[in-house]
């Protein structure tokens, strides 16, 4: 029986006229493995979103506006511990087992035993924190007692995704991409029927234990595979002096950290100010609701988000401006070709989730979120370059501008509801990336024209121009127009931000990122 590579399965989706470019792809090692890795991303995580995303729905359907919004604001507070449990021992594993895993398969393994060490404490602590605090949080904060159950729930939810972060970190510093496509798949096909019968047959409770069950289900696939890879890849797990691997955590983890507390908790402060809002739990279902989608918009780029980390933190300063322009334009070109679509058409999601949310608020909060998930969409690959190469502490500090924007927004803007929310996020998000990226183009981290140059305006424009098109409910055959447009002008611009480097016209073949001591 014969087996079908995914160079095959893909070579069979292409037009004959792009059969040169494949076979010149393949002459690239780099080009090979980013194919590759990006295929099986892809494949796992398409079936087991789109099957997420699925049963997203029906349960909002199930629950009701209000009752989701409790849901989102659950999922809201285990983000928000989630940060200081994972420690990011994902991140962490994924750079230096992709940098070890040849040169010193050792040191590789130390790492990775750390990593379950400090996965296991970190986790633990946080979830006994959050078990204790649950009666505290859910009376005092998030306007809700009847939710202490629910919460401490969310703690069993919270131990086994620190112990999946580190899992999966170190299978994408392995580069098995194909692993993980397997695993996220059997963990979709899984996922859904628990979710869903879980919420039918016990709301909001039997929702949350079934998040807890799909958890569960991914760290034991995930440690099955883990030593397999290990064993392919002969590196040693052995908890045997893996103390001697602790500068590891202080110089690239803390930073990690760090740079994520700003994220979870301070997404959590929003929620909660929303939530003791007249109708915040109302208010809240609509917003957590536009949020599936920015999931939705972000996966692709998701999907290529380890492939790259694993290979620039491979090559290190040996990386060329192709594979630097390719990191920086494909989550963005991924993201604008999913936003696009839904703030032309954005009946689609309203259909989806049912009459609670087709109302007037949540189409102005689900164009808005939508535009600021393409500015995230655009970050991702920044986010990338200063992974690989150990730069986190600026991570942090644009973290730190962008929650000092979010949360004094928020305390003025969630008077006005869902939609006041998302302003406040989009605010947040655009005075971030207008301060750092003078910063990335004046110490030459990235191809100069792939940030500020007409094209990039010109796509911005477009971007803007179809929120307002949103927000002033334009016939559907006005819309249409809006959409080819759109599809056009974008599509030809990042054509020509991209032409220059894989034309061959720019000067040199290799882009040194600086690297300066933190």
């Amino acid at each position: 029986m014969s087996v079908i590579t995914a160079h095959e399965t893909s070579s069979a989706c292409y037009p004959p006229r792009f059969g040169a470019a494949c076979a010149k792809s393949e002459t690239s090692e780099l080009a090979h493995r980013l194919a590759t890795g990006t295929f099986w991303s892809m494949m796992g995580a398409v079936i087991s979103r789109g099957l997420m995303l699925l049963a997203t729905i029906v349960v909002a359907r199930m629950l009701g506006k209000a009752v989701y919004g409790e849901f989102g604001m659950i999922r809201s507070t285990i983000d928000m511990f989630v940060v200081f449990a994972g420690f990011g021992l994902g991140l962490t594993a994924t750079k230096h087992v992709a940098e070890f895993r040849r040169s010193d398969p050792e040191r590789a393994g130390r790492i990775i035993a750390l990593s379950w060490l400090v996965a296991a404490a970190t986790g633990g602590v946080m979830a006994l924190t959050l078990y204790g605090l649950a009666p505290w949080l859910a009376g005092h904060t998030i306007n809700a007692p009847h939710l202490t159950g629910v919460l401490r729930v969310g703690a069993l939810c919270l131990f086994v995704n620190a112990l999946n972060g580190a899992q999966t970190g170190v299978l994408a510093g392995f580069e098995a991409f194909r692993t993980i496509a397997c695993v996220n798949l059997l963990v979709g096909l899984i996922s859904f029927p628990i979710l869903v019968g879980g919420a039918y047959h016990s709301g909001l409770t039997g929702a949350t234990w079934a998040m807890a069950a799909t958890l569960a289900i991914h760290w034991l696939l995930n440690h099955l595979a883990l030593r397999k890879e290990a064993r392919r890849w002969q590196v040693p797990l052995s908890f045997t002096h893996c103390i001697r691997e602790l500068s590891v955590l202080w110089k690239f983890s803390l930073p990690a950290v760090l740079a994520g507390m700003m994220i979870g908790p301070v997404r959590w402060t929003c929620n909660a100010l929303l939530a003791n809002q007249p109708h915040g739990y109302s208010e809240l279902g609509i917003f957590s609701a536009a949020l599936v989608f920015q999931q939705l918009a972000l996966s692709g780029g998701e999907m290529l988000n380890t492939p790259l980390l694993s290979i620039l933190s491979n090559v290190g300063t040996r990386s060329s401006e192709k594979l630097q322009v390719t990191n920086i334009l494909s989550s963005w070109i991924l993201g604008v070709a999913v936003a696009i679509p839904l703030l032309c058409f954005p009946e689609i999601p309203q259909r989806l989730f049912g009459a609670d949310f087709g109302t007037r608020g949540f189409t102005v909060t689900f164009a808005l979120v939508v535009f600021c998930t393409t500015v995230m969409a655009f970050k991702a690959g920044l986010a990338r370059v200063l992974a690989a190469n150990g730069l986190l502490w600026w991570g942090f500090l644009s973290n730190v501008s962008w929650a000092a924007v979010l949360v004094g927004s928020a305390v003025f803007s969630v008077r006005w509801g869902a939609p006041g929310l998302a302003v406040a996020f989009v605010a947040a998000y655009v005075v971030n990336t207008v301060i750092l990226v003078p910063l990335y183009q004046s110490r030459k981290l990235v191809p100069g024209n792939t940030l500020l140059s007409f094209d990039s305006g010109l796509i911005w424009l477009v971007l803007v121009s179809l929120v307002f098109l949103s927000f002033v409910d334009m016939p559907l055959r006005f819309r249409v127009v809006g959409f080819a447009s759109s599809v056009l002008l974008c599509g030809m611009s990042f054509i020509r931000l991209m032409k220059p480097f894989y034309s061959g016209t720019t000067p040199g073949t290799t882009m040194r990122v600086r690297a300066n001591s933190q």
